[in-house]
């Protein structure tokens, strides 16, 4: 599933065979996150993970920022389904 911009975000829902795989993903995401300095709006329930994307400092709207942190979660749940 890819990305939509929904309500000015980017929104996805990763999903994962288990819960503990998706809190493990969290986790790991976190220091890319941290990295990168932009903060995702996200949720776990069961094995699924729901990510809103939106820069909070720009007026709520989708910028660059979220555009990398977006390539970057997606590069992180490809080489975790590896």
């Amino acid at each position: 599933m890819d990305w939509k911009e929904i309500d000015n975000s980017l929104q996805k829902t990763f999903m994962f065979p288990s819960f503990i795989q998706a809190l493990t993903w969290m986790l790991e995401t976190s220091f890319v996150i941290e990295e990168l300095g932009h903060h995702p709006e996200w949720k776990n329930i069961e094995n699924k993970i729901y990510v809103v994307l939106r820069t909070h400092d720009e007026g709520n709207i989708v910028t660059e920022k979220d555009r990398q942190l977006a390539s970057a979660l997606d590069q992180a749940y490809e080489t975790f389904a590896d």
